[in-house]
């Protein structure tokens, strides 16, 4: 049977079913009329309590999971409350100094990924997850830097704003001309190659090479090479998937249904299908909440998902981020801290590009 739009309901019915939705998903547990009859901002009878909470049971908005408990929002009643009943909490202050001092850390997009799973993680107290789409990486500026003792750094601008470092050993050759040879490559490959995936480059370096059209000296052709094929041997292993937190699913609440933890884990495991699941939020223009049954994935689990997309410099979608938990999840707190740490993201991302390209 589908439930009634919240408009069908009567006041005194809307009123009594926000407050159990909300004494739920602060509490954990099932809400009695006891507690209800107990709100100063319900002047009604426990009798009259409990007429209202049978009746929002056979809508299918409350059930009861045992004999003479109190009821809980089935998954279609968490969908009314979240859609038209919800008081958003915006992120305090001190949530959003966090996060954007957390997301301004330098260091290479592969870190900023992992300091958001596990941020999101912290602040929610469920699982964090961030999706990278798997794609090519295309380039907006190249530079190499010597470090000394023969080793060099390979630092990546995407054009999607990511920026990524890498180590690489030198070749013998290269010694007191290293500084001109770096440099000489470095350009070669910005002025050349932008625009391109890696692996275009690399083939178009070594068509230009074996044409005779480079006026780069052997030092240089064999530090283009090595710049380039850095990337290349850890493609297939970046995360496509970042999960962090997952521990928090196991709270007292959840050991009392230990198969639901199990089930919940296992999904986890299955990155593949997740990523699907957050794959369907790419085109959301706001935060998408995906609840209990509502999706095949974590249905047997009883687990909720909140995703929102994050984009470049360009406003183009770069991947998916968001937390999953618990049906009971905190939905007014959860979801506009979930929509500031994506646009956080995008910034830092924007940020990460405008400092190396100036």
């Amino acid at each position: 049977m589908a439930s009634p739009p919240i408009t069908e309901l009567t006041i005194r019915a809307r009123d009594i079913f926000r407050r159990v939705v909300e004494e739920y998903l602060e509490s954990g547990q099932p809400v009695g009329s006891k507690t209800l009859s107990g709100d100063s901002g319900i002047n009604l009878s426990s009798a009259s309590i409990r007429s209202v909470l049978a009746d929002l049971e056979s809508l299918g908005l409350l059930a009861a999971p045992h004999t003479s408990a109190g009821r809980m929002p089935t998954d279609a009643g968490l969908r009314i409350f979240v859609d038209g009943m919800m008081r958003v909490s915006e992120p305090t202050a001190e949530e959003r100094a966090q996060i954007e001092a957390r997301l301004s850390e330098s260091g290479p997009v592969e870190q900023a990924l992992q300091q958001t799973s596990a941020l999101l993680s912290e602040l929610s107290g469920a699982a964090g997850m961030v999706m990278v789409p798997p794609r090519e990486q295309r380039l907006a500026q190249f530079s190499l830097v010597a470090l000394g003792q023969g080793r060099a750094l390979a630092v990546l601008v995407g054009e999607d704003g990511g920026v990524e470092n890498r180590v690489f050993d030198m070749a013998n050759a290269v010694n007191g001309a290293a500084a001109g040879s770096l440099e000489a490559a470095s350009n070669y490959i910005t002025s050349r190659l932008a625009g391109r995936t890696l692996a275009e480059a690399s083939q178009a370096m070594h068509a230009e090479i074996a044409a005779g059209k480079t006026q780069l000296d052997q030092a240089s052709r064999d530090l283009v090479e090595r710049g380039l094929a850095v990337w290349s041997k850890d493609a297939d292993a970046r995360p496509v998937l970042i999960v962090r937190g997952a521990a928090n699913l196991l709270d007292e609440a959840a050991m009392g249904d230990i198969e639901r933890v199990r089930s919940l884990l296992d999904d986890l495991e299955n990155k593949q299908s997740v990523s699907a699941l957050l794959e369907s939020a790419r085109d959301a223009n706001a935060t998408r909440i995906f609840i209990g049954s509502e999706n095949r994935l974590f249905g047997l689990s009883g687990s909720s998902v909140i995703a929102s997309p994050y984009r470049d410099m360009e406003g183009r979608v770069v991947g998916v981020l968001g937390v999953i938990g618990p049906t009971r999840l905190n939905y007014a707190r959860v979801v506009p801290m979930v929509d500031l740490t994506a646009r956080s993201l995008g910034q830092t991302l924007g940020r990460s590009l405008g400092k190396l390209i100036a």
